[in-house]
């Protein structure tokens, strides 16, 4: 599986950081689409949209692949992942005061949930909310969790990627 990493310049650094772990570590394929310097004027729609679009192809193809976009407070830049059909991106900028309860009484975090229950195949991180050390964490958990398949949450993101 290919794992696309993007970030502007607020998430440069651990986009480096969690690249070099992504593919040493945890031995997955990765692919940075940028931004290759720290450029304190860059804008992260259009670097963040190179990741989305990798992504989406992989999605209407039946590939098997995610993206981990990075930014500052990785608002903006699940909004812009987001506005590609088949991307569904999830954000994390720390961990949740309380664990959730699924209908079947599992408990949840809010990492696994994301993959689990809304399939998301995109990660957006923020990255001056977390440390290097939690953002290693929170991935190796994202990338190891699989979706549940289970009907009702097949349906409901089938449903998301009708929206247009």
């Amino acid at each position: 599986m290919t794992v696309y990493f993007a970030a502007d310049h607020a998430g440069f650094k651990l986009k480096s950081e969690l690249l070099n772990y992504v593919r040493g570590e945890l031995g997955y394929e990765v692919e940075d689409c940028g931004a290759l310097t720290p450029d304190l004027s860059d804008d992260y729609p259009e670097i963040i949209a190179r990741a989305a679009v990798k992504l989406a192809k992989d999605a209407a193809a039946g590939i098997d692949s995610r993206a981990i976009v990075i930014g500052a407070s990785g608002q903006g830049e699940a909004m812009a992942a987001n506005r590609f059909k088949g991307v569904r991106c999830a954000l994390y900028y720390g961990a949740a005061s309380k664990n959730q309860t699924d209908i079947s009484g599992n408990e949840l975090d809010i990492v696994t949930s994301t993959r689990e229950h809304n399939n998301a195949n995109a990660l957006s991180l923020g990255a001056r909310f977390i440390s290097a050390d939690e953002a290693r964490a929170v991935v190796k958990k994202w990338l190891n969790t699989g979706f549940s398949g289970d009907a009702r949450h097949v349906r409901r993101t089938a449903r998301l990627d009708e929206i247009s």
